[in-house]
């Protein structure tokens, strides 16, 4: 039987997915556990990403531009477009049960207010 944590995130992170699609154009997969702890290989996001390159014209592997490696706040995260569900579905479910399965956070992409915007009042 799962845990109750991961059946709480689980069904956050449906609920989420659900109310996202109509709200934002991107979510962001952050690097901080549901336990806070900060995801390992510190290289998560980049590899991630590589997943879903492919040879530019130029012969050289280029990020999708539909998923792509960030930091914010000094963590590492990876944005994705929620076009791809339409484009890939199996690439962006693939994206969600990693997420999920890692119990990654998840939040709504750039256009919410990030941690580094926050200013002291």
């Amino acid at each position: 039987m799962p845990s109750p944590n991961r059946v709480k995130c689980s069904l956050l992170q449906s609920a989420f997915a659900i109310d996202m699609s109509a709200q934002a154009d991107e979510f962001v997969i952050k690097g901080v556990t549901g336990g806070g702890k900060t995801f390992r290989p510190s290289d998560w996001a980049e590899r991630l990403c590589g997943v879903m390159s492919a040879f530019g014209s130029d012969g050289r592997m280029q990020y999708s531009p539909y998923v792509h490696p960030v930091t914010s706040g000094g963590i590492k995260c990876v944005v994705v477009d929620i076009r791809l569900k339409d484009i890939e579905p199996m690439a962006y479910n693939f994206l969600l049960n990693f997420a999920k399965d890692n119990e990654l956070e998840v939040r709504r992409g750039r256009g919410d207010e990030r941690p580094e915007d926050k200013r002291p009042e």
